[in-house]
């Protein structure tokens, strides 16, 4: 027992002495002398030097409490840790068990990344720790920061600044209540309300990244960028004032202050000297006209240069809405230079009542009313107007229209012109349907009907009463009432509509069937060449004597060599791949 009382007693004894601080030492003074009336007081005067655990402090007096092992220094102290850290201050006191040093007067610190100044600084030396609660500022090869409370770790070159902190540095400005800044790298980390403001552009974030040397930012809660009066907010944002590009993540809106334009979508990228903006996933470019506003929606949209002379492109699934005028296309390009809008593939365009299709369709806007102007339709030109008894409808190669006031006032058809028209009179009482075709039809609207129509060259048809023309015979080919594509408010833009692949799928459908079937009719009119030419054959050269005048007269000249065995060839031939085909 005795034994285990020693081993006992030995184990505590090391543990004990193993956690005996080291003690202040005086190692130099002009005068050291014991207090009497505290004998455990060491006073030193004149040109102090102390250390303490590897850390040495210089002062003008120094007070050494050697049971408390605390150290109280006045006049021009300087604490040194190793080569790195130096701090100097008017007073100073030193607790050497906890490692804590407390230091107030014009206080300076400075380690190889960084300058702090304060009136009262807290070191912690075990945890290499610095405190402050009475306003600060640091200093970096880049940066400012003011707080009225800061944190700086010394391992890490991790400084915490709170409360009315301020960066500055000669690009730009941050503000805000709480950051995380690093002294060597010079990034900071911010969790609560941020400005940063810069001679181009100001920045808010309740949360982000900031980089002062690489001039990047990336903004994570309820932020917005503001530059060239423009206004770019998401739920994540990319900022690189450098390249002066930006990026936006989620719920994004641009707003264009000056011009009353409004991009949103799921993505975007903005690109400041080009001004020119990227958008996808439900983007949409929004723009007041007059006292409505025009929606533009595509899976993708592109927005190039300045506002006066600003093009939008948009592709794919492309809708648009205003409260007078609808429209669908796969593509579409609008200048806002010369007001001129172009809509391609499988276009349609709802105007006054009326359904517009063709190959592209164009229309102008007045660029001082914003009125629209004109309208072109090309290839395959169509347009339908609902009726009580049915559909008027106007068909040519193309379609020419002008407006009045946004409504269609005249329509010029050029070539292949087909009309079927309900004519009513004063009463509105329907008193007979006109089917015409004509090369070119003039039609002349008022209150958005039709009141006139004009058949110019070579007119063909006339005015039915209703009972003689079938429902069959009430439409023109290649009719389609496409009123359930018509987006009825802004929020339909984003629907895709369901024949809307299909429609595409017929379209290339029709089109391949209609060059298989030019190439046919191509090889049956050379077939058929040959068989005439044939038939003018006298013996083996198809070329005829000078006395058979008739047959000098048919034969054409461009067939003078020709031999018989090289149209037997060529028939063959072409019998050959049809039978392949």
């Amino acid at each position: 027992m005795k034994k285990i009382f020693f081993l006992i007693f030995i184990c505590i004894s090391t543990v004990v002495f193993s956690q005996q601080k080291k003690k202040i030492k005086v190692l130099n003074a002009d005068i050291t002398y014991t207090d009497k009336i505290n004998p455990e007081l060491t006073i030193s005067v004149g040109n102090v030097y102390v250390e303490i655990d590897g850390a040495t402090i210089r002062c003008k007096r120094s007070e050494i409490h050697t049971k408390k092992n605390y150290l109280k220094a006045e006049g021009d102290v300087v604490i040194n840790q190793g080569d790195t850290v130096i701090q100097t201050s008017k007073f100073a006191d030193y607790d050497g068990d906890k490692k804590l040093a407390t230091s107030w007067g014009e206080v300076v610190l400075k380690d190889p990344t960084m300058t702090l100044t304060t009136e009262k600084l807290y070191f912690d030396r075990e945890k290499q720790h610095l405190y402050y609660n009475s306003k600060g500022t640091i200093k970096d090869s880049v940066n400012v920061l003011k707080s009225t409370t800061g944190n700086y770790y010394l391992e890490t070159n991790k400084f915490q600044a709170k409360n009315n902190v301020v960066v500055t540095n000669p690009d730009q400005i941050l503000e805000t209540n709480h950051l995380d800044y690093y002294t060597d790298t010079g990034k900071a980390y911010l969790y609560d309300a941020s400005t940063i403001t810069g001679e181009e552009s100001v920045i808010y974030t309740e949360k982000g990244y900031h980089d002062s040397k690489s001039k990047i930012s990336h903004l994570t809660k309820n932020s917005w960028i503001n530059y060239n009066d423009r206004l770019i907010e998401g739920d994540s944002l990319y900022y690189d004032e450098t390249k002066n590009f930006s990026s936006a993540t989620g719920n994004i809106k641009v707003t264009d202050t000056i011009n009353d334009g409004v991009l949103k979508g799921g993505y975007g990228e903005f690109f400041r000297a080009k001004d020119s903006a990227f958008i996808i996933d439900r983007a949409v470019a929004i723009s007041l006209i007059e006292k409505d506003s025009m929606h533009i929606h595509g899976d993708t949209l592109l927005l190039t240069g300045k506002p006066e002379n600003r093009i939008v492109r948009a592709f794919h699934h492309v809708k648009f809405f205003k409260s007078d005028l609808q429209g669908k296309c796969d593509s579409l390009f609008s200048s806002e230079k010369n007001g001129i809008t172009k809509m391609y593939r499988k276009p349609i365009l709802w105007s006054d009542g009326n359904q517009i299709t063709g190959d592209s369709i164009h229309f102008l806007s007045n660029k001082k009313t914003e009125e629209l102007d004109s309208l072109k339709v090309l290839g395959n030109a169509f347009m339908i107007q609902k009726d009580s008894a049915g559909y008027n409808q106007t068909k040519g190669k193309n379609i020419f229209g002008k407006f009045k006031n946004n409504n269609l006032e005249v329509v010029e058809v050029n070539g292949n012109g087909e009309v079927i028209h309900f004519v009513r009179n004063e009463e509105k009482e329907l008193i007979g349907i006109t089917k015409m075709r004509c090369s070119n039809i003039g039609i002349l609207f008022e209150d958005k009907k039709i009141q006139e129509i004009d058949f110019r060259i070579s007119p063909d048809g006339k005015t039915y009463p209703e009972d003689e023309i079938h429902n069959n015979d009430r439409k023109l080919k290649g009719f389609i009432w496409r009123e359930k594509e018509q987006p009825k408010d802004k929020t339909q833009i984003f629907n895709h509509d369901s024949g809307d692949e299909a429609i595409m799928i017929e379209e290339r459908s029709k089109e391949r069937e209609a060059r298989l079937l030019a190439k046919k009719e191509a090889e049956e009119k050379r077939l058929k060449e040959l068989k005439e030419q044939e038939l003018l054959q006298q013996q083996d050269s198809i070329v005829p004597t000078l006395e058979n005048d008739k047959l000098i007269e048919l034969r054409p000249k461009e067939t003078e060599t020709i031999k018989k065995e090289d149209l037997k060839q060529k028939k063959e031939a072409i019998v050959k791949n049809k039978k392949v085909e």
